[in-house]
């Protein structure tokens, strides 16, 4: 089984074939390819598996997952715009 995790597009780097992102994983910023999905745009969320965002989903959507993982410990309870200084 695979987990992808829902996280929002917070930096779009590149164009075409090398298109990349940096996603907001609740304050972890990660970069991701973004050759599966070109529709995508900053702010943005996106589902993220093996550093690829597989699909664009809902703002909505994306919320009820990520409160989801966290009730089940899998994510930090912070919202994917509230970025840690510490990291």
């Amino acid at each position: 089984m695979c987990l992808a995790v829902p996280g929002r597009v917070a930096e779009i780097l590149g164009e075409d074939a090398l298109r990349m992102a940096r996603v907001n994983f609740g304050g972890v910023l990660r970069q991701v390819s973004l050759v599966y999905t070109p529709e995508v745009s900053l702010g943005d969320y996106v589902l993220v598996h093996a550093g690829f965002a597989l699909q664009k989903v809902d703002e909505d959507a994306a919320r009820e997952t990520l409160a989801l993982l966290a009730e089940l410990g899998v994510v930090d309870e912070r919202q994917p715009e509230e970025p840690d200084e510490a990291r």
